[in-house]
């Protein structure tokens, strides 16, 4: 169960779905998460770096590693879910989704975690 706690954390996926592009140094990562506080984006790559599911490049860029990428592949089907849900509580939301498995995934154009974004008023 240690890694629904550390999945479970707040960020703690986000920033697992933002590395499924590829590497990311710290700043673009921080932008990708909305610009989380710097101390708290630390703490969780800490986090994820200890449970090697990511680790750091030469180039100081975070990259997920093999275990890491079987997490996001685990993650596809709950992906492809949220996208079904969007589209049933809102079906202009399916337009703006990013429909690619996560591995191939390009940056997306909506809330930067390949969910549309919300309107301020929900």
């Amino acid at each position: 169960m240690a890694a629904l706690d550390l999945f479970g954390r707040r960020w703690s996926l986000r920033i697992l779905w933002e590395l499924r592009a590829g590497p990311l140094g710290f700043r673009p990562l921080q932008k990708q998460c909305d610009d989380m506080s710097s101390s708290v984006m630390r703490q969780r790559l800490t986090e994820l770096l200890d449970a090697r599911v990511i680790h750091q490049l030469p180039d100081s860029r975070y990259e997920l590693t093999p275990l890491g990428q079987e997490a996001r592949d685990a993650l596809n089907p709950l992906a492809h879910w949220a996208q079904r849900w969007a589209a049933a509580i809102d079906p202009h939301a399916a337009e703006h989704t990013d429909d690619r498995p996560a591995g191939r995934a390009s940056r997306p154009d909506t809330g930067g975690d390949g969910t549309p974004e919300r309107d301020s008023t929900d």
